[in-house]
């Protein structure tokens, strides 16, 4: 690990201008993709900001049709909210499945939607709820958001403060899981809203992104029979020593049918 300055924030804007000041600065909140990276000497911050505690970051509430989380929370509030579970019971169960005890426990909403690891739990959630990325400067829709593997819509300074999620009328969530890590080989979030049903599919290729195919044929016929001979395209899906391109395409098109089935019995 290279040397780095520690500098604890005791605001937001005092976050932003310091790292506005401080081009080579990076954010850390729960530190679970951060950490491991200046371990392995993949990165050399002049700083690490910390964020994690400050209170503009926090709060879990409902506003009108939306719950809105603020980008600190730790997975395990999310999992074990009150508020999550009867606003959207699928995304505080889609928490309680990342990583273990120890990441849930460290981990934050707003630093996995910011990191947008491809095999990550909460951009399925936030693509299949339409949701709205909040930071310092603007807010952004889910659909503009994610941009590809590692990539986002966020500028260079712009922070994450919170997430707004859409309340719908059903969801689910299901993913398989890597045996080691955790993360999803290939998961996904079904969401029933106002305007149908949205299908997102994250683990499986190189960014989250909508299964569109299916959306049309659940939107005729509300059934898992609906799915069968839908096709999932395998060009950008994701191969390595785990899984081929068509065992990936595969597992989406399963934990398709597993939300669906749970969605249609909520």
């Amino acid at each position: 690990m290279f040397e780095f300055n520690y500098v604890k924030a005791k605001s937001l804007s005092e976050a932003q201008a310091f790292v506005a000041a401080n081009p080579d600065a990076k954010l850390l909140a729960g530190g679970m993709t951060l950490i491991p990276t200046l371990k392995q000497r993949l990165a050399q911050p002049t700083h690490l900001v910390d964020i994690g505690g400050l209170p503009e970051l926090r709060g879990i509430e409902v506003k009108g049709t939306q719950l809105v989380i603020g980008a600190a929370s730790q997975h395990h509030e999310v999992a074990t909210s009150a508020v999550v579970k009867k606003a959207i019971p699928a995304l505080a169960a889609l928490a309680d499945q990342i990583g273990d005890p120890q990441v849930r426990n460290r981990g934050t909403i707003g630093g996995s939607v910011a990191n947008n690891d491809p095999a990550a739990d909460y951009p399925a959630a936030v693509l299949a709820l339409d949701a709205t990325v909040v930071t310092n400067k603007r807010e952004i829709a889910a659909g503009d958001y994610f941009q590809g593997m590692f990539a986002t819509a966020l500028e260079e300074g712009e922070i994450i403060v919170s997430i707004k999620f859409n309340i719908p009328k059903r969801a689910a969530y299901e993913k398989f899981p890597h045996p080691a890590s955790g993360y999803a080989m290939a998961g996904v979030f079904v969401a029933e809203g106002a305007k149908g049903l949205r299908v997102a599919v994250t683990g499986a290729a190189s960014g989250v992104f909508r299964w569109e195919a299916a959306e049309k044929a659940l939107a005729k016929k509300m059934s898992v029979d609906a799915l069968e001979g839908v096709e999932l395209a395998t060009d950008d899906m994701n191969e390595d020593i785990h899984a081929t391109r068509e065992y990936r395409a595969n597992l989406a098109r399963v934990m398709t049918k597993r939300a669906l089935q749970k969605l249609l019995a909520a």
